[in-house]
């Protein structure tokens, strides 16, 4: 018999996969911001995303429906444990989107439709880092129902994770600009590229450390030796791609530093749905105990089926139609 909580739980994790690759060199343009003055290189920096940005987003959409559709007491749980960050998280990505809509009409009002972009875009990163360390951390439940504090979502861990994922869009955004821009621009981000990767690898290692230090139940899963076969590759291929990185920004290859940072991305995120499987809402609800019914289940993933096709090709058509690098004068988001 086809088990319809396994099926929705794949695709909502390649649902958030998707939305976190897409949207997190979008963010990370804006995270950039900062190190690049000059506004006309500033200008391309958001033309390389502006066509296609909004797009990323529905894969966040996505991933909250499929969560109401297919697991109702991990939306109603998760949402009410973690309100205040996400509130946070959509008020900053309210200025940013306001601010690519605004910042190439401005004139004298410019550079503060830049600051938007440079806060809307950290914050809604860090604000994800935030929730994902909350997550990790364990929601407490009582019958299904959240039974924490407003607050329990904010600690060191949590605060690190958020910078850490700041890093990891930057890394991407960095990626992203090597790859759809070239001369000052690009030599620049070749450049910036192995700090954003030695910064990612000390986050790394300081998220490796703490988890297993603060969450026993993820230890012995780690450590237990069935696991441990799937968990002992990852550190080695962590380091070995980020060498390739840096192999590939001395070298001045311009896909590579791209393909490699989403081979990153993928392992960190590998090893977070490893560590947590079968749980959805961590420590101790699975998929089973928090699935909608099997109806309810069924019912929508037929719209899914039908729906994500669709998204999948207008997300690819966007990419296609826009793949060529942007320079300096082009005509842009005007």
């Amino acid at each position: 018999m086809i088990d319809l909580s396994i099926i929705w739980a794949v695709i909502i994790a390649l649902g958030v996969l998707i939305y976190v690759v897409l949207d997190g060199f979008d963010l990370g343009i804006g995270i950039l911001f900062p190190f690049i003055k000059d506004p006309h290189k500033r200008d391309v920096m958001m033309n390389t995303v502006a066509p296609v940005w909004d797009g990323n987003e529905t894969w966040m959409v996505l991933g909250g429906a499929g969560l109401f559709a297919a697991f109702p007491m991990v939306y109603a749980t998760v949402l009410s444990a973690l309100y205040l960050p996400i509130v946070m998280m959509l008020i900053a990505l309210i200025f940013r989107g306001v601010a690519f809509e605004f910042r190439f009409k401005a004139q004298r009002s410019k550079h503060l439709w830049d600051a938007a972009f440079i806060w809307g875009s950290t914050l809604a990163s860090f604000f994800q880092g935030i929730l994902l360390g909350a997550y990790i951390q364990g929601i407490h439940t009582q019958h299904g129902i959240f039974s924490g504090g407003s607050w329990d979502w904010l600690t060191p861990f949590s605060v690190f994770t958020g910078i850490g994922v700041v890093v990891m869009y930057a890394a991407l955004g960095c990626a992203w600009l090597i790859l759809k821009t070239e001369h000052d621009l690009q030599h620049s981000m070749y450049r910036l590229m192995p700090k954003f990767v030695l910064a990612l690898l000390v986050i790394f290692a300081g998220v490796s450390l703490y988890t297993p230090y603060s969450q026993p139940a993820i230890a012995a899963r780690w450590l237990n030796p069935a696991q441990l076969i799937y968990f002992s590759p990852v550190p080695v291929l962590v380091l070995l791609f980020s060498f390739l990185i840096w192999k590939a920004c001395r070298q001045k290859h311009e896909f590579r530093p791209f393909i490699y940072t989403l081979v990153l991305m993928f392992l960190a995120y590998t090893g977070f749905l490893i560590s947590l499987w079968p749980n959805i809402i961590p420590p101790s609800v699975t998929i089973w105990q928090a699935a909608a019914p099997a109806n309810s289940q069924l019912f929508a993933l037929i719209g899914a089926l039908l729906l994500i096709p669709i998204i999948l090709i207008y997300t690819i058509m966007a990419y296609w139609v826009f793949r060529d690098k942007v320079r300096v004068g082009d005509e842009g988001y005007h």
